[in-house]
């Protein structure tokens, strides 16, 4: 068994919030069957940023689907706290899912027909609960998007309805936040805002976030950046900077092939 790469302090001894064991997921069978994990083992510490970068293909996304339970494992375990996600059927799935999972997609995913505020309260109202009237407006004034509720996704900037999709995804306070290129589709400024705003979960509501990007500079607001290949775990670095994650990407891609190609 591979040895787990761990987000946790030195000397700490708490549970992680997740952790995927011997985690193999095959998309296919026979000639056309794609590995997209290989026997990958890593923990998230709870109360910590972790940053997941590496070439495509190499099965971030694949890896952060499996962890939120939208997708499952061909073989190993992926577990939420002491949770083994492969036991749980569909409803606790949902359950889980909705009471202590927050997941930030690049393509906002917002129902056009709700307005901002209906968007973000969507998981509480489906699971027949009101929002906290103090937490949405801390929530919703914090993101910037206080003044802009009553509006439709189609009336909203990229950056606007980005924010109101992690606001959806923080108004359950869920254990964890996923995050899969949650800056893909903003300009500069708005996805220093929304990492701001990611970042902010972790220090100020010891929240535990698990991020894919592919943005250097987004990668150094973590607290440990993992790099993938080939479905496995390659590479660890702590406190990251933009600059050394720059570093490590060049060095794993060798001298033929720059970042980002």
């Amino acid at each position: 068994m591979a040895t787990l790469v761990s987000g946790q302090p030195a000397g700490t001894v708490t549970a992680p919030a997740a952790r995927v064991i011997d985690g193999v997921k095959v998309y296919g069978t026979g000639g056309t069957a794609v590995r997209a994990l290989d026997g990958l083992c890593a923990e998230f510490a709870a109360g910590a940023f972790t940053a997941i970068m590496g070439p495509s293909g190499s099965g971030k996304s694949t890896l952060l689907h499996c962890l939120a339970g939208l997708d499952q494992l061909t073989s190993g375990r992926a577990m939420i706290g002491d949770v083994c996600l492969g036991d749980l059927g569909d409803r606790a799935m949902t359950l889980l899912r909705r009471d202590r999972i927050g997941f930030v997609f690049q393509a906002f995913n917002l129902v056009p027909a709700l307005t901002a505020r209906e968007n973000i309260v969507l998981p509480l109202t489906l699971g027949g609960r009101r929002p906290d009237p103090a937490w949405l407006a801390e929530l919703t004034e914090a993101l910037g998007i206080a003044g802009r509720l009553g509006h439709r996704p189609a009336e909203l900037s990229g950056g606007q309805q980005q924010r109101v999709a992690t606001a959806r995804a923080l108004i359950t306070r869920p254990d964890l936040i996923f995050a899969d290129e949650p800056t893909g589709n903003l300009d500069s400024k708005a996805a220093a805002e929304l990492l701001t705003q990611i970042r902010r979960a972790v220090d100020d509501y010891r929240q535990t976030v698990v991020m894919v990007t592919h943005d250097p500079r987004a990668a150094a607001r973590a607290d440990r950046v993992l790099f993938l290949a080939d479905g496995r775990v390659v590479r660890e670095l702590r406190c990251p900077s933009a600059d050394r994650v720059l570093d490590v990407l060049r060095e794993l891609a060798g001298p033929a092939v720059q970042p980002g190609e």
